[in-house]
């Protein structure tokens, strides 16, 4: 990853100066205790199962990552030159701990996992992710889900 300082003045510049979009409402809520909870993940990483269409940068979509993926049934299309791809390649649990939170879950931390997690594409202006967010909170609810780890890359 990028630190600011190494970037060129007028790119690190930038960065600092975007806006930081404002929501109406705090959708937040507390929730059960872990061993009551069924949880589900959310990456930004850029994650999507093999033979899934790659993500294309800015547009705010996601993809689904089925309950029972395995590391090699995964690929990141994050593309940046800022961004260091080399942790994800040695461990997909950096970017989505499916492994961990699997023996969360066999251990009784965990209630249950969700039947499938989430990833969206990072660095992308989180208005437009708005409609597709709205869209994964529902089938979130549909699956019974009451608490999520939000897993930033």
């Amino acid at each position: 990853m990028a630190r600011l300082k190494d970037l060129p003045e007028a790119l690190g510049t930038n960065l600092v100066n975007l806006p930081c979009p404002e929501f109406a409402d705090t959708p937040w809520v507390q929730p059960p205790p872990l061993a009551e909870s069924r949880l589900a993940a959310i990456s930004t990483a850029g994650l999507h199962m093999r033979g899934d269409i790659p993500f294309t940068g800015f547009s705010g979509e996601y993809r689904v990552i089925p309950g029972d993926a395995a590391a090699g049934d995964l690929v990141m299309s994050h593309v940046s030159t800022n961004f260091d791809r080399s942790g994800f390649q040695q461990d997909l649990n950096l970017v989505l701990p499916l492994d961990r939170l699997r023996e969360l879950t066999e251990h009784g931390t965990i209630r249950s996992l969700a039947s499938y997690h989430y990833s969206f594409m990072g660095a992308t202006d989180p208005v437009p992710m708005e409609q597709a967010a709205r869209q994964v909170a529902g089938q979130l609810k549909g699956d019974g889900v009451d608490t999520v780890l939000l897993v930033p890359v």
